[in-house]
This record gives C-alpha cells, sequence and structure tokens, in this order.
C-alpha cells in the first residue's frame, strides 16, 4: 500500500518534466529553421549582388505597329470629270435640192458609210423626162450649128472668086457663132438638169457612221425637212467634260485621259485635242473635249466620267488606311520617331486605286503607321514594325 501510494505522488512531477523537455525540444527546431532560411536569403542576395544571375525583366508593353516607308514613286496627277458623249464631227444630211417624194431609204443607224455614198433616193420620173428634152436640144442645136459651118465655109470659098461680097461672108460667120453658142446654152441646160437629177439623190459628204435616220420611203421632203440623217465623221466619238476654271488651267492639248461610261466597266483610252477658249460665267466652268476612238459601246448622248492627266511627278505614296483626316478638313499621318507616335500634318494629293499621293508634309523616309492610326495618340511608346510589302 505504500509503494502504490509513492508512485502517485511522483506522478505529476514527471509528467511536467516531459512537457518542459519537449517545448524546448520545439524552441530548437523553430531557431534552427529561422536559421537556415535566413542563411538561405544571404545566399541569393550575394548571388545577385557578386554576379550572379539577375532575375527576368518584367516583359515590354508597347504595342507592336506596323509602318512602311513609302519612299518616292513616279506619280500622275489627275483630274476627274464628267460629261456627255457626242460624235467628234456630227455631219447633219438633208435635201439639198427642191426635194419630192422619197422613193427608198438605203441605211440604217449603225451603218458605216463612205463618202458620196447614197442614203436615199427621191422620185425622179419628171426631171428624167426633162432631161431628155434638154439632150434632143442639145442635138438640135448642134445640127444647126454644123449647118451654119458648112455655110460659111462655101461663102468663103466663093469671096475669092467676087460671087459674094465680105459683108455676106461675116454675115454666115456671125449665124454660124450664134448656132454654136446655142449649142454650149443647150449643152449647160441639159448638165444642170442631170445635177439637180444627182441632188434627188441624198449622200453622206464623208465616210463615218449613220447616227440617225429620219425618212421614210413615200415621205415627201424638201429643204426645209432638216435632217434627215446624222453621220459621224470617221466614227471619231468625244467626251465634253465639264471642269472648274482652275483645273482647266493644269490642262493642254494631248493631255491623256481615261473615259468610262456610266453603268460599264470598261475604260476607254483618249486624249484632249480642244479646251473651251472661254469660261462660263455662271457656272465658272469650261469644257475639255476628249477624242475617242469607235466603239460601240460609246453612245452619243450618254454620260460618262474621265479621269485626265494633268501631270507627273516624284511624292509618297501611302494607302488610304495610313492617311486620317480633322473635323476641319485637314489631313494628318501617324510617324515613329524615337519610339513614340508624332502626329505629322500632310497635304495629299490625287487618290487613285494604288493609293493616296502626298504632295507635302513627307520625304518619304519616315515610318509612317500603315493602318489603326486612329487608335493611337501622340506620345504613346510603340515598337515599328515595318511592312516588307506595300
Amino acid at each position: 500500500m505504500n509503494v502504490e501510494t509513492g508512485i502517485r505522488q511522483d506522478a505529476p512531477e514527471y509528467g511536467a518534466y516531459a512537457w518542459d523537455e519537449e517545448r524546448a525540444k520545439r524552441r530548437r527546431l523553430i531557431l534552427i529553421g529561422v536559421v537556415a532560411v535566413a542563411l538561405i536569403a544571404a545566399l541569393l542576395v550575394a548571388k545577385m549582388v557578386f554576379g550572379g544571375k539577375k532575375p527576368a525583366a518584367a516583359p515590354d508593353s508597347a504595342p507592336v505597329v506596323t509602318v512602311i516607308v513609302p519612299g518616292k514613286t513616279e506619280v500622275s496627277a489627275t483630274i476627274a470629270a464628267n460629261g456627255t458623249l457626242a460624235a467628234k464631227r456630227e455631219m447633219p444630211v438633208g435635201v439639198a435640192g427642191e426635194g419630192g417624194q422619197v422613193k427608198a431609204v438605203l441605211v440604217e443607224p449603225g451603218d458605216w458609210v463612205q463618202a458620196g455614198q447614197v442614203l436615199a433616193t427621191i422620185e425622179r420620173s419628171v426631171q428624167s423626162q426633162q432631161a431628155s428634152s434638154l439632150a434632143a436640144s442639145v442635138q438640135v442645136a448642134r445640127a444647126d450649128a454644123s449647118i451654119a459651118q458648112l455655110e460659111y465655109d462655101r461663102a468663103k470659098a466663093l469671096v475669092s472668086r467676087g460671087f459674094i461680097s465680105k459683108a455676106d461672108l461675116d454675115r454666115r460667120g456671125a449665124t454660124r457663132d450664134a448656132a454654136n453658142a446655142r449649142v454650149s446654152v443647150a449643152q449647160a441646160q441639159l448638165g444642170q438638169q442631170r445635177a439637180t437629177i444627182g441632188r434627188l439623190d441624198i449622200r453622206s459628204p464623208a465616210a463615218g457612221l449613220v447616227l440617225t435616220r429620219a425618212v421614210e420611203p413615200g415621205q415627201v421632203v424638201g429643204p426645209g425637212n432638216g435632217a434627215l440623217f446624222r453621220v459621224a465623221k470617221g466614227g471619231e466619238m468625244e467626251i465634253r467634260a465639264a471642269l472648274a476654271e482652275q483645273d482647266l488651267a493644269r490642262l493642254k492639248v494631248g493631255s491623256i485621259a481615261t473615259v468610262t461610261p456610266v453603268g460599264s466597266a470598261q475604260k476607254f483610252s483618249g486624249s484632249v485635242w480642244q479646251l473651251s477658249p472661254i469660261i462660263d460665267a455662271t457656272t465658272r466652268q469650261g469644257v475639255a473635249r476628249i477624242q475617242l476612238a469607235y466603239n460601240p459601246a460609246l453612245r452619243p448622248g450618254g454620260f460618262a466620267a474621265a479621269e485626265i492627266v494633268a501631270g507627273k511627278g516624284l511624292a509618297p505614296l501611302l494607302p488610304e488606311s495610313a492617311v486620317l483626316s480633322e473635323p476641319k478638313g485637314g489631313n494628318y499621318v501617324y510617324v515613329i520617331e524615337g519610339g513614340k507616335v508624332v502626329k505629322r500634318t500632310v497635304k495629299v494629293g490625287d487618290v487613285s486605286d494604288t493609293g493616296v499621293s502626298v504632295l507635302s508634309g513627307l520625304n518619304g523616309n519616315e515610318q509612317v503607321v500603315y493602318s489603326a492610326g486612329a487608335f493611337l495618340n501622340p506620345g504613346d511608346k510603340v515598337k515599328p514594325l515595318v511592312k516588307t510589302d506595300k
């Protein structure tokens, strides 16, 4: 009993001692861990300071922007204009003589004709009979002239023998001359009648293309009927382009032009052959006449657009996506200088399928933002990426 009691009294003292040992052990372990962490941190710092590998820098956030270096390209300064298609030389053809009833019409619009070709004929039976009568009169006059010549020859032979006087010979000579004159008159009357008959044929004054026909068989026509046919001389066409006076001053005879009729994608080449010598006081416009070779797609009276080359020169050529506009109407581009966006005011010239020509503001060596310039602001830092194909 005493032994058991002694054991119970010692137990609490033993438990407290074991707990203190456990806490001391934990403290030692924590201390060792802190020292180890401090050593590792010290080693890392030393490695960085004395040539160790530095940590990776933060990635650059500057956006990549596509740019182009335009250089200088030979560009054509063009002037756009609109106008009406017409025959370059339109010839109205009507009745040249007294007229009459149309017997036949021999051509249709769109036919090609030669100089002097008959377009229509007029009934001529009465005129033909008159011509036959005049031809007979010529024969009568010639017979009278022949008799008068024979009488004169006989009288001339008798004068030397003294059978007739010199006065009789002179009278026979005058009779002969009058008979010859009557022959000439009859011939002239016959020629006039034949010319009148010839004018009953309505003929083309020159080779060309028949544009219109305003006559039918059976119709009675005369000089008062006006043009029965209209012929385009040589089939040549033109566009009469209306231009502002400042644009007209930039052109010269021989300037090359491209014409596109309304409703057609086909383009036709031509050249300016005449510039208006006057400017309309109301519209402040003049007319440039551009000649074109014949083509069925060029119809007189139609509307067409023209692009006229006013000259050539070297200038930077930019895509339309690179040129921006301000509300006040000015144009500008963004260029990259020192990795920053810089706004550059430019003056643009003609706009074509190949791009926009820049007349001033660029020398061609700048890095110009190719596209999306509206999302940039002056001073932004960017990384330029040169576009290799313009």
